[in-house]
């Protein structure tokens, strides 16, 4: 199963306490001379594949008992929200194959989620679909919570990515999942391990909680700060600004190099106040007549697959030079001086500016917002400048802290991918 470098060719490590550890050579690089490498098959007391439900159509019902699918056991999490239920009587029958036990891994092992999974941590009665694979650890040989843990690391990831068979969904057949080598620390330092990586999920997933929360307080606030109030005034967009087209004329070859900035579509989808850092290169030729974007523009995209998504508004609170906007948009110069531009653009995103939009979605297949439409789009602002600039910077300082709040998941999310590469592989011991 493993191989010695033999006394020549033995690598130490470092562990916690300053000594070191002698490194063998695994068929899986290199690993602690006290750990093991076996395969998913010796470590499973079984394998099984789901329900197929395509085939054998189970008894739904509103209330019952759980099947869990692939979206449902993804990101280490058992998550119910968008679960179906199946009849007790359909349960009955499926009981004895397809039953879910405490500490079960459930592996997504079809489709776009391929290698997502979760250990189940309760006792509570479920069953589980084809497009998901269920792996009893056998707790003699390896620890549950450090066997979820090495599921869910990017080396069985790539393992599972490497090994998809399938021309449309992918999978992996049981028959190679067996095959998969996993490390195999002694049982205490798995559980050292395990508890190292839980403790990391758990800074993950309080800061995760944290931004679900500020989004809804966030969301309430909108809600409040920018439904039309009896003393505003309402304007038509056309005697507040005017409109500019984005790039026209320009090749793929003109994209990627150039002496000229363009600020890329979702920069303005994914952006109340456009991203300074999320924009890219463009080569405008000499003399060539162009739309330049400049400070406290808003930017709107004007055609869209869904009337939801139709007229989503940005805007450019900095200046840079020689800056275009992607064809896909149109930027909006105010001319209002008693219009504040980043209120503009946090009410065309509230709930009651993306209700006036989607009156005006033109299409079938694709919607449209016209020139002549938008100029005419009334709109109900404060009628203090003073008062639009008060409600923007409220909305606006919810958006640092919740930028703030992301990244540092961000970073906590990059903390455990650090710590999986070090004690996955017994660089770093804790035992």
């Amino acid at each position: 199963m493993v191989k010695d470098y033999g006394k020549d060719g033995a690598r130490p490590i470092s562990d916690k306490e300053g000594t070191f550890s002698t490194m063998k050579q695994t068929e899986i690089g290199l690993l602690p001379e006290e750990w093991d490498v076996n395969s998913l098959k010796e470590i499973c007391k079984d394998m099984i594949q789901g329900i197929n439900t395509a085939i054998d159509v189970p008894e739904y019902s509103f209330e019952g008992v759980p099947i869990l699918k692939a979206n449902n056991v993804i990101d280490g999490q058992i998550d119910l929200n968008n679960c179906e239920f199946i009849s007790v009587k359909s349960f009955r029958k499926y009981s004895t194959r397809f039953h879910i036990s405490k500490n079960d891994f459930l592996l997504s092992n079809i489709g776009a989620r391929l290698g997502s999974g979760s250990i189940y941590l309760t006792d509570a009665v479920s069953v589980y679909a084809w497009n998901v694979m269920r792996l009893s650890p056998k707790k003699n040989i390896i620890n549950p919570h450090y066997f979820s843990q090495i599921l869910n690391s990017p080396y069985f990831n790539k393992l599972m990515i490497n090994n998809q068979s399938g021309s449309g969904m992918g999978f992996v057949p049981k028959n190679v999942l067996q095959t998969f080598q996993i490390p195999l620390p002694p049982l205490p330092e798995q559980e050292a391990i395990a508890e190292a990586l839980s403790d990391a999920d758990a800074w993950i997933e309080s800061l995760e909680q944290l931004i679900a929360k500020k989004r809804l307080i966030k969301q309430g606030a909108m809600q409040e700060l920018l439904t039309p109030k009896k003393d505003w005034e309402v304007k038509k967009l056309g005697e507040v600004g005017k409109i500019y087209g984005g790039l026209s004329g320009k090749t793929k070859q003109d994209f990627g190099s150039g002496n000229s900035y363009y600020i890329p579509f979702m920069n303005v989808m994914k952006n109340v106040v456009t991203d300074k850092n999320f924009i890219e290169k463009v080569n405008l030729k000499q003399g060539e007549t162009q739309n330049r974007v400049l400070k406290n523009d808003l930017l709107f995209n004007g055609s869209s697959e869904t009337p939801e998504e139709l007229g989503i508004s940005s805007v450019l609170l900095d200046d840079i030079d020689n800056l275009y906007l992607n064809s896909f948009c149109f930027g909006f110069r105010i001319f209002d001086e008693n219009v504040s531009p980043i209120f503009l653009s946090y009410i065309m995103r509230s709930p009651y500016g993306r209700e006036v939009i989607f009156y005006l979605a033109q299409g079938a297949t694709r919607y449209n917002l016209s020139k002549a439409n938008f100029f005419n789009l009334e709109i109900a602002f404060p009628k203090s400048l003073t008062e639009q600039t008060r409600i923007a910077t409220i909305l606006s300082d919810m958006d640092g802290e919740l930028e703030a709040l992301e990244g540092q998941l961000g970073k906590a999310r990059k903390v455990k991918q650090g710590m999986m590469q070090e004690l996955l592989t017994g660089r770093v011991r804790l035992v």
